[in-house]
């Protein structure tokens, strides 16, 4: 990307120069940023080593030579790879907590999130919750959170990805909770034995062909055959869910799975079964919540 950068010269400078090349690529900001200018902003920050919170009273101070080349470049990787912003820093974010990731998991941004600060009430007594199961987890950034919701429960992390259990076992130890949470390679269920759990939060794959034949270039950094495409109907992973999740429950458990616009797949193909869709205060939708009597009567 050629330009003179003694036209650029403070923090402020760049982050609206990022916020124009940006708009300007018509990039899309669907992975925790809502526009052009606040992905600017964590950008640069991020570049200059400074925190997303910074006093405006700094956005006046002029880069060093090296700090300008440091952020023009993390502005034109952003433009000409279409690579997601928390890929280029390794960073993402869940319920505030900093989560490493990188192109093995999806970014963090279920809106599970919001149920998980209230410790899914009133669905659930808090005291009541022993063992949690974050199932197809990615980076972890869902159970590693219940663990800090429920900090005397066990939580398990399970995927059929080695490579995103790679970088769950990197934030199990960044959040100092090896104690209290393990990762667990499994397709779904298959090796969870006969583990009981109070809680099964899971999104799983969940987006049908015609979806995945539209996503945006940046959705393809994304591990798409493990983490985002599930059969013609977006469902393939959901069903085997309702199938399997019966004998891992307890008696007052609850299962709470995103299928996002897969929903309305959902309910055609189960058209007697009354899914609890969640609402959510901040945002989202697609998030069904069954009991374990409504999961077991599914299950037959």
């Amino acid at each position: 990307m050629d330009f003179d950068h003694s036209e650029l010269l403070t923090l402020k400078d760049y982050i609206r120069w990022g916020a124009s090349r940006f708009a300007e690529a018509e990039l899309s900001f669907s992975h925790g940023m809502s526009s052009p200018f606040d992905e600017a902003a964590y950008l640069v920050l991020h570049t200059l080593h400074l925190p997303v919170d910074t006093p405006d009273v700094y956005f006046d101070s002029r880069l060093t030579r090296s700090e300008r080349a440091a952020v023009a470049d993390i502005i034109q990787q952003r433009v000409e790879t279409r690579k997601p912003a928390a890929y280029l820093t390794n960073e993402g974010w869940f319920l505030g907590l900093p989560f490493y990731v990188d192109e093995n998991v999806l970014i963090p941004r279920s809106p599970i999130a919001e149920y998980i600060e209230k410790q899914f009430a009133p669905w659930i007594e808090a005291p009541d919750v022993r063992r949690v199961l974050d199932l197809c987890t990615g980076s972890g950034c869902i159970g590693i959170a219940c663990a800090y919701a429920f900090p005397h429960a066990r939580v398990d992390l399970s995927d059929i990805s080695p490579w995103a259990l790679e970088v769950a076992n990197i934030n199990i130890e960044r959040h100092n909770l090896a104690g209290q949470v393990e990762a667990i390679e499994s397709d779904l269920f298959a090796n969870l034995e006969e583990r009981q759990y109070d809680i099964i939060v899971s999104n799983p794959p969940y987006v049908d062909a015609e979806d995945m034949a539209a996503l945006a270039p940046e959705f393809l950094h994304e591990p798409a055959d493990l983490a985002l495409a599930s059969g013609q109907d977006g469902l393939d992973h959901t069903r085997r869910i309702l199938r399997e999740a019966a004998k891992h429950l307890s008696d007052h458990g609850i299962l709470v799975v995103e299928v996002g616009n897969s929903q309305y797949a959902l309910q055609a193909a189960y058209p007697d079964v009354l899914f609890h869709w969640l609402e959510f205060e901040r945002g989202g939708d697609g998030v069904f919540l069954l009991t374990a009597d409504q999961v077991r009567e599914l299950a037959g």
